[in-house]
């Protein structure tokens, strides 16, 4: 029998916009020293909204009442964070997931998220098909592979790929079925050791990862300057 494939988990709970991005910017940047992917769990504590790296503070404002807009390290577009469940997956250069082309990495964390709520008794599938109803809004309209309840999107995601590794931040609107996060959560990790053979070790952030994510607010995600760059 193989050996199992150790993964971390971080479960962070509710922090600040400036803390929750500065965080997983500081995960892809850590992927080198860790060397083993990391699922981090998170939540907000303050409605706020996030938009993709390359979109326009300008264009986003108009479209969301939500306070703080924070840009994110990844693409995609505008995503509120009044209500959903949030998570990361940062993978080390080299690993299986980030030698997968763009498309394949997003399929494969939707398919991922489906069979977590399978597991929970909530049948969802993937979009075959892009379906536009709005610019810049990631939760109008869906995209292919996007993950669907009834026809609506209730799960879409953003990456980035750098030397170090590969990001991926994903939102779950809170689907309309009476589910607890406690229980995805630990669906989602019961799927990736059933499936995939994970072996999940908790992750315990240490004095040099939590000096960089105070840096990393500092410099960045906690100025309006940043996130009005463009």
């Amino acid at each position: 029998m193989s050996e199992p494939s150790i993964w971390l988990l971080l479960d962070s709970g509710p922090g600040a916009a400036a803390f929750n991005m500065a965080l997983d910017e500081a995960l892809l940047g850590a992927m080198p020293r860790l060397g083993r992917p990391v699922l981090r769990f998170y939540g907000w504590t303050e409605s706020a909204a996030s938009f993709g790296y390359f979109q326009r503070h300008a264009e986003v404002e108009r479209l969301t009442r939500l306070l703080p807009l924070v840009r994110r390290p990844t693409g995609g577009g505008l995503v509120p964070h009044d209500a959903d469940w949030t998570y990361s997956l940062a993978v080390p250069f080299g690993h299986e997931w980030y030698g997968l082309k763009a498309e394949e990495s997003y399929h494969r964390v939707h398919e991922w998220l489906r069979a977590a709520f399978a597991e929970l008794g909530m049948p969802a599938e993937l979009a075959a098909c892009a379906r536009k109803a709005g610019p810049g809004e990631c939760f109008v309209g869906h995209e292919e592979s996007d993950l669907l309840w009834q026809g609506r999107k209730i799960a879409g995601a953003a990456q980035r790929r750098t030397r170090d590794g590969l990001l991926i931040q994903g939102s779950v609107q809170p689907p309309p079925l009476a589910l607890a996060r406690e229980d995805w959560q630990q669906a989602m990790c019961s799927v990736a050791s059933q499936q995939t053979g994970v072996a999940w070790k908790p992750f315990a952030p240490d004095a040099e990862f939590a000096a960089r994510v105070q840096d990393l607010i500092r410099q960045k995600y906690g100025l309006a300057a940043y996130h009005r760059k463009r």
